[in-house]
């Protein structure tokens, strides 16, 4: 298949999911556990026995919201598609293979990664029920992708907060035609460079699989709950105006505690991590290094493992693609994020004119096409 534009950051939500599919996959002794949809005062939404609320079904972006006209103009570009209005009829175009073909044909995307479920599955707060929750999604997303596997790459949710359990499921997960690993970041989680995540490291680097990390909150999304109408606007302002570069922290550990120097051949992605702030992170990096840390388990600038294993994913960036060079063509790749209101769908094309219209056309298509090709084996 010839590629022109592949999104290396796209999404299937737990909202968009077949209703009914947790509990008829579920073991007996796990169904009760599994999210269902019920009704509410604004139509059929995702819970759980716990009473986890996972947003409406069909809903928009990942928190499941309600659509309200006027209220957030990328959402109301989505649902000039009939995008939300096709999800209350119970046409699921972003988890139907065929459908969600057509959105991508609508925006000029040839193929596409897919990010999925482990924020709904990390806030279920049931470690056992999320890692059935993660199995059941892989095998689906794995039948998902069979559809179009040129076109689809699906990438497996790795179980969170259970080193075990996430080794296993890579070994399990690694001949299913699924392109990649994705495991939760958390602003709780273990720091990168704690030795308990060497089995991770070497299951990702035995499979060859790809592993990747998304972006996510600096705090804890129970504390947006818990805020008044007064303070939740502005608190979620500051929540997604720097959500991106929590990643520097994730970045940092994986570096600095030698997991790219024991496993060379171990590649990683970042998922909708922008790219303007990643050149003064190569930099503070490689200086902290050359200044004080030498002794760390590594033998090179930490930006020559970015450079050799790492790729950053966005959506629009216009400071970043002026930094272009001081953060290596290669390790940039493109991605709409559909379905999310943060993302760019379906008007990538002018995003990526605006952005990339001044670049030589191989840098071009490098961002926008081969690199992602390249890293998850479509050329």
């Amino acid at each position: 298949m010839k590629y022109n534009r592949i999104s290396a950051d796209s999404h299937v939500d737990l909202c968009w999911m077949p209703p009914t599919l947790f509990k008829d996959e579920a073991t007996p002794a796990m169904k009760e556990r599994m999210p269902y949809v019920t009704d509410g005062k604004d139509g059929p939404y995702w819970t759980s026995k716990n009473g986890t609320s996972f947003g409406l079904k069909n809903g928009v972006g990942p928190a499941g919201a309600k659509y309200e006209p006027g209220k957030h103009a990328r959402a109301d570009l989505m649902a000039a598609t009939n995008l939300y209005e096709d999800g209350k009829n119970d046409i699921r175009r972003i988890s139907d293979p065929h459908l969600r073909v057509k959105d991508m044909l609508m925006d000029e995307v040839d193929a596409e990664v897919i990010y999925g479920i482990l924020g709904a599955a990390t806030k279920l707060a049931d470690h056992e029920a999320a890692n059935e929750m993660f199995r059941i999604y892989n095998d689906w997303l794995a039948d998902f992708c069979s559809h179009y596997p040129e076109r689809h790459i699906g990438l497996a949710c790795l179980p969170y907060g259970d080193i075990e359990a996430a080794r296993k499921e890579i070994y399990r997960v690694a001949d299913t035609g699924l392109r990649g690993l994705e495991l939760s970041c958390s602003w709780d989680m273990a720091p990168m460079y704690d030795p308990m995540w060497e089995p991770l490291w070497k299951a990702a680097d035995d499979v060859g699989l790809p592993l990747h990390f998304h972006t996510f909150p600096a705090i804890d999304p129970k504390q947006l709950d818990s805020l008044t109408s007064e303070t939740r606007r502005p608190a979620f302002f500051t929540v997604v105006s720097g959500f991106q570069m929590n990643l520097v922290n994730i970045v940092a550990a994986i570096i600095s505690g030698g997991a790219l120097e024991r496993y060379p051949n171990l590649k990683v992605a970042f998922g909708e991590s922008g790219c303007g702030w990643i050149p003064y992170m190569l930099e503070r990096m490689d200086f902290e290094w050359e200044d004080r840390f030498r002794d760390l388990p590594i033998t090179m600038p930490p930006s020559e493992y970015w450079k050799r294993q790492c790729k950053a994913t966005f959506q629009f960036d216009n400071v970043g693609g002026k930094l272009i060079d001081d953060m290596g063509v290669e390790t940039l790749m493109w991605g709409s994020d559909y379905p999310h209101g943060d993302g760019v769908w379906p008007e990538s094309s002018r995003y990526i004119k605006e952005q990339f219209g001044h670049l030589p056309e191989d840098a071009f298509r490098k961002i926008t096409c081969e690199n992602a090709g390249k890293f998850y084996g479509l050329m």
